[in-house]
């Protein structure tokens, strides 16, 4: 089989290419006089896609095409000489990404940088800039998506199936009937798991655009499985989301502490006690929006939430204000019409920039994922979602300040679900240098997660979860 060839030496024109059907994408940029200047060099890994950043002082021109055997990835950009900041690339991709296995650079002319990714698997790339926005100038971002992406139902039934066997392994005494509650739980996951691969419907009736998608092998089936039906008797599914991550920091404290660092330890706790706990005398399993650092835009986290049918939705994040003196703990649910407060609507608008920030490729985001964000959110699912914030507001009283006694209501976009019961929980003031503090501490993260995990079994004791009905 011919392998298809790098772009030849010969420079051609934007109209050649074109007649000619190359694969070589093209980003716009202004003309140079001179060689654009490297800020940085970040490289984001991650299972579900690894992300490199080059910042520069002008906009960059990139041409890139995909070699499928070996997979290699091979990316030109013009008007750049090859310095010791951009050099930095090679160093920075680490033995462990799941998706780049090394990387070469070179001046491939006089004007032109070659970057030749060596990849573990095929990729889907998505090769993209971005004007400059807060502390950044330009970006050229290249996304490296797995070409079959893990699923995440498929994930879940992993992780219960470790648990199943550290269960079996371990020398305690385990009950016949914890045994079968086990196998309840990996029979309703495997159940999901099947629907959406054989095209169930979402929630209006629509196919799925995951339906068929990745469809999984087969999955073992446990001896006592049984998927719930008309009763109450299911698995839960809370979906846990830590705000920011990769490009996006979020809010930033006096000390340098970064909002997106301190609020996925929180999540991670919370996880933890979420794995180990039941609600209404129903099973339960956190699934994460992010479990590293990396970025996730908006509209994708409420999309996850819906792919794996998340009862809850919990945002977690880190207030910040003008003001240093601005303190206390928030819960807020989703407001179409006016914020309940001056506070409450600036840090909506904050942390709805965060996809500005993050960076994402408007030009290919898929039509599902955009039409999830501008959803509007039923009627129902904001009357469950006051509950819910209401039931976590009361136990976060408990640990610290609040800065109001009541559920605060915002446009967050993340929490534009019509499906999901949806909150976003600011656990402090991070701007607030006290809060910062105990931000940082371990004593008072796990404080955190004990108060929103402890709001959950309220909610769940107040407002029994129905059988579920079959959707995505």
């Amino acid at each position: 089989m011919n392998r298809p060839t790098i772009s030849s030496s010969k420079p051609r024109t934007r109209r050649q290419l074109l007649q000619s059907g190359s694969a070589l994408l093209l980003l716009p940029c202004l003309g140079t006089a001179h060689a654009a200047g490297i800020v940085a060099v970040r490289v984001w890994p991650a299972e579900e896609y690894t992300r490199v950043t080059i910042e520069a002082d002008r906009p960059l021109n990139a041409r890139f095409q995909l070699v499928k055997s070996p997979p290699r990835l091979a990316i030109d950009i013009d008007d750049l000489r090859l310095d010791s900041t951009l050099r930095e690339v090679v160093a920075k991709v680490e033995a462990d990404d799941p998706n780049i296995a090394g990387v070469r650079a070179g001046q491939y002319q006089p004007d032109v940088v070659r970057l030749v990714f060596d990849l573990k698997h095929r990729i889907k790339p998505e090769v993209f800039t971005l004007p400059p926005v807060a502390a950044y100038q330009h970006r050229l971002i290249f996304d490296l998506y797995p070409a079959n992406p893990p699923d995440p139902l498929e994930e879940l039934i992993a992780q219960r199936l470790h648990d199943l066997r550290a269960g079996a392994n371990a020398e305690t005494s385990t009950s016949a009937s914890a045994s079968a509650d086990d196998a309840d739980v990996l029979g309703e996951l495997i159940a999901r798991q099947i629907e959406r691969a054989s095209g169930a419907t979402g929630p209006g009736g629509e196919r799925s655009a995951d339906a068929g998608a990745g469809a999984p092998g087969p999955v073992p089936t446990p001896e006592h499985g049984k998927v719930a039906g008309a009763g109450t008797s299911r698995l839960i599914i809370v979906a846990v989301d830590p705000g920011h991550g990769g490009e996006d920091p979020g809010a930033i404290g006096p000390r340098g502490t970064r909002e997106k660092d301190v609020v996925l330890q929180i999540a991670l706790k919370l996880r933890d006690r979420i794995n180990g706990s039941s609600a209404a005398g129903n099973p339960m399993r956190a699934y994460m929006t992010r479990d590293a650092d990396f970025f996730v835009p908006l509209a994708t986290r409420v999309q996850k939430a819906r792919r794996v049918q998340a009862d809850l939705f919990i945002s977690i994040h880190a207030d910040s204000f003008v003001r240093p003196n601005a303190s206390g703990a928030s819960v807020y649910a989703l407001s179409e019409r006016g914020a309940s407060s001056t506070t409450a609507r600036w840090l909506a608008e904050s942390e709805n920039q965060s996809d500005r920030i993050g960076g994402v490729n408007v030009t290919v985001q898929d039509a599902a994922i955009q039409r999830a964000l501008l959803d509007m959110s039923t009627t129902a699912q904001i009357r469950d979602s006051m509950k819910l914030a209401g039931a976590v507001l009361g136990h976060i009283g408990s640990v610290g300040r609040l800065h109001k006694t009541t559920v605060e209501r915002a446009n967050f976009a993340v929490l534009r679900n019509p499906d999901v019961p949806s909150i976003l929980v600011e656990t402090a003031f991070i701007s607030n240098p006290s809060e910062e503090s105990k931000l940082r501490s371990a004593a008072y993260q796990n404080q955190l997660a004990d108060a929103i995990m402890n709001g959950i079994r309220r909610y769940f004791a107040d407002n029994p979860p129905l059988a579920r009905s079959r959707q995505v």
